[in-house]
């Protein structure tokens, strides 16, 4: 089944198959069929070249365990430096799962209620001019229903502004978590770096994920893979408006900086019920926003942070990312502890992903 309706494609990665780092020689994917190793490296090998991707990282988790990872090319084109295990990539908006898990924490600290008004915690003036953000909540944020739009930016006045009524539709939204962000920010009397300090605290370093960050550090940069357009063009981020704009600060929609070993422990912890209660996971994958419904009568929603869809795939929860140069998406089935987590430093990565699921729906 290959779901148009869905633009982060992952819903397709569901027979994406595994191969072990223990020396077997075929992998098993979600559905059971055994996959032979060296065809699945020669077809990921074949399909980055027809795509210019330059690099790509790749782990699966099998029964809750790493049980592959890969690279494939290069971190940096220009001096032919290859993508390793140590690789670092930028998770845009695969932040969005990560940071959704860590606002349970605050939730769970009784620093923040889920269904209170935001501006109860900190008033925003960038929107104070429409007394209707005074609805708005964590949950709205966290299920994109806050009204707002994905990035002011891209609205032709440039202004922030409420679409619809707070918790009456759906508008994927950057805005909505990072005003969440600063709210937390504000709760515990801190900045941006006090932020990430609180992160590390409560998710990364108990996780041990010590090669993941929202705001890198100057070891996160020295492995950081370059970007590259889908012609293979390095892509200047210093001169990114972006880039600029994000740089110094904890931008909890799209800014994480990861690699595939460390994103799947944080993985690995949501599939065994780790650092949060039963009740928060229950709040987190509870469908909350009907997103579509394809063709086969597959319903698509947004949770708390998280894409998920009925039927045959209850279980299954995933998220992609796009950042200039950086493209990803991870998937996880969380009743049959199985996973996949992608990587590249490409802007054409998801389309690989359509095509590697497509791929292994021919083996079955």
């Amino acid at each position: 089944m290959k779901e148009q309706v869905l633009k982060f494609s992952v819903v397709l990665f569901l027979i994406l198959s595994t191969k072990s780092i223990h020396a077997q020689k075929n992998i098993t994917n979600l559905a059971g069929y055994e996959v032979a190793i060296d065809s699945i490296n020669e077809f990921l090998k074949s399909r980055m070249d027809s795509l210019n991707i330059p690099g790509l990282s790749i782990a699966v988790i099998n029964e809750g365990k790493v049980v592959y990872h890969k690279t494939f090319g290069y971190a940096n084109l220009e001096k032919k430096l290859p993508v390793t295990h140590k690789t670092i990539f930028e998770g845009a908006s695969i932040s969005k799962s990560v940071f959704a898990f860590f606002v349970m924490k605050f939730v769970e600290e009784g620093k923040l209620d889920l269904d209170k008004p935001l501006y109860e915690y900190l008033p925003y003036n960038d929107i104070a001019y429409d007394d209707r953000y005074k609805k708005i909540t964590a949950r709205m944020v966290l299920s994109h229903r806050s009204g707002f739009p994905n990035w002011r930016e891209n609205e032709e006045d440039k202004k922030l502004k409420i679409k619809f009524n707070p918790g009456t539709g759906y508008e994927y939204s950057g805005e909505g978590y990072q005003y969440l962000a600063m709210v937390l920010k504000h709760i515990d009397k801190t900045d941006w770096k006090g932020l990430e300090a609180l992160f590390q605290e409560k998710i990364a370093q108990p996780l041990e994920m010590g090669n993941t960050t929202f705001i890198p550090t100057p070891t996160i940069y020295k492995n950081k893979a370059e970007p590259y357009t889908n012609q293979r063009e390095w892509i200047d981020l210093k001169n990114d408006y972006w880039y600029k704009k994000e740089l110094g600060k904890f931008i909890a929609p799209s800014s994480i900086h990861t690699e595939p070993i460390d994103f799947s422990k944080w993985m690995i912890g949501v599939m065994q019920k780790k650092i949060l209660s039963k009740n928060s996971y229950k709040e987190l994958f509870k469908h909350h926003s009907k997103i579509s419904t394809s063709s086969t009568g597959i319903n698509v929603y947004y949770t708390l942070g998280f894409l998920t869809a009925d039927q045959d795939y209850s279980q299954t929860y995933f998220h992609n990312g796009n950042n200039a140069g950086f493209t990803c998406g991870y998937l996880m089935d969380v009743e049959k502890d199985w996973g996949f987590v992608l990587f590249t430093n490409s802007e054409y990565g998801e389309k690989l992903t359509d095509e590697v699921w497509n791929y292994f729906e021919q083996e079955n």
